[in-house]
């Protein structure tokens, strides 16, 4: 039984295991630069919180609730693209109930034991952030039914004829996992999530707020037009957003006066490879792979990934999603296939095949 890893021989203190742990997942915390700077930028209640307006008032609903009753919050299941804050928002449900935060990952449990360290180090009422939840190991997903629906923990003492059952009582806690597969996730533990929420790209309006808030954390001076050029050129997504904003800081403390302005901002992007949709190099070479080498397509994935020096999984899962969103590929039975929109985009002429592609698809697109 998986369980029975919990008493392995290798583990020589569960202290030492979970210290372990919390260090390569983040509790304990990675002191550079970097990590304090993301950390700064994240909001820490819901207050602070910019966007998904419909999952914060649900959020706000649940957590009142919970706090009147004096009882842990629901378990939380955040769906979604990354860099939306599923991660934010676990340390929010934390703040907002006065609780401790405990994070790790799916693929860092890859024991049943590893999991049961963890719970067993949880006080009453804590949050355990589980990221990429759907990477758990079925052994691990054992452990963790009886946790989140009795809040108890099995183990198994002893072997073979001799082997016996007890069960540990474990605090209250709320589990919040965060993935961004959710049809990776199996039935009965989707099942055990009070509140199953899918975070949205955000429009232009809530990306420029969040990033005139950011510019204050990280004392960048910028105005209105400056943020709105750096808002529209995020994807939909925060955490580009505020990278973007680093890097043009960066580029008008250089090379401009130290303020960023609508002006400064798009040269500060043209300068990192960023253009006016938002795509980068990679995005670029992809339609300039299509168009210009394969007229448009129709062409394989694995083709198009040759083409550009990337893995099938990268292209199709990191580039194409927002080429398709922005109407600049298409992907049919036949392959992937440019549109008009991307020719232009290009600087180049559509052919009338691309015309006729894009006005007429396939019968089974």
């Amino acid at each position: 039984m998986a369980r029975d890893e919990i008493l392995d021989p290798e583990w020589n203190s569960l202290d030492a295991v979970v210290d372990g742990l919390e260090t390569l997942a983040g509790v304990v915390g990675d002191t550079t630069q970097a990590a304090l700077d993301a950390a700064n930028l994240r909001p820490r209640d819901l207050a602070e919180f910019v966007g998904q307006a419909e999952l914060k008032h649900r959020l706000r609903i649940i957590l009142e609730a919970a706090r009147r009753r004096g009882q842990a919050a629901d378990h939380l299941l955040f769906a979604g693209p990354p860099g939306l804050g599923k991660t934010t928002l676990a340390g929010i449900v934390a703040t907002e109930m006065g609780v401790n935060l405990h994070i790790t990952s799916g693929p860092t449990l890859e024991r049943a034991g590893d999991l049961a360290a963890i719970l067993t180090k949880l006080g009453e009422g804590d949050v355990l952030f589980i990221d990429e939840i759907h990477r758990l190991s079925r052994a691990v997903e054992e452990v963790l039914y009886p946790a989140v629906e009795d809040f108890q923990l099995d183990i198994v003492l002893g072997k073979g004829p001799a082997a016996r059952s007890i069960r540990l009582d474990l605090p209250r806690f709320t589990l919040v996992g965060a993935t961004t597969r959710t049809g990776l996730i199996t039935g009965p533990l989707r099942d055990r999530f009070g509140l199953v929420a899918r975070l949205e790209f955000y429009d232009v309006a809530d990306l420029e707020s969040i990033v005139s808030r950011a510019a204050g954390i990280v004392a960048a001076s910028i105005d209105s037009e400056g943020a709105h050029e750096i808002a529209r050129r995020s994807r939909g997504t925060p955490r580009i957003a505020n990278r973007l904003l680093r890097r043009v800081r960066d580029y008008a403390e250089v090379e401009a006066s130290g303020r960023i302005d609508r002006r400064v901002a798009s040269e500060g992007l043209a300068v990192f490879g960023v253009d006016e949709l938002g795509l980068d190099k990679v995005d670029r070479a992809v339609l300039s792979a299509l168009c210009d080498l394969f007229g448009g397509g129709p062409v394989g994935l694995s083709t198009l990934a040759i083409a550009v020096a990337e893995p099938t999984e990268t292209v199709e899962d990191v580039y194409e999603p927002f080429l398709i969103q922005q109407g600049l590929l298409m992907r049919t039975p036949r392959g992937r296939v440019a549109t008009p929109a991307a020719w232009r985009h290009l600087g180049l002429a559509p052919p009338p095949s691309a015309s006729a592609t894009a006005a007429d698809p396939s019968l089974f697109d």
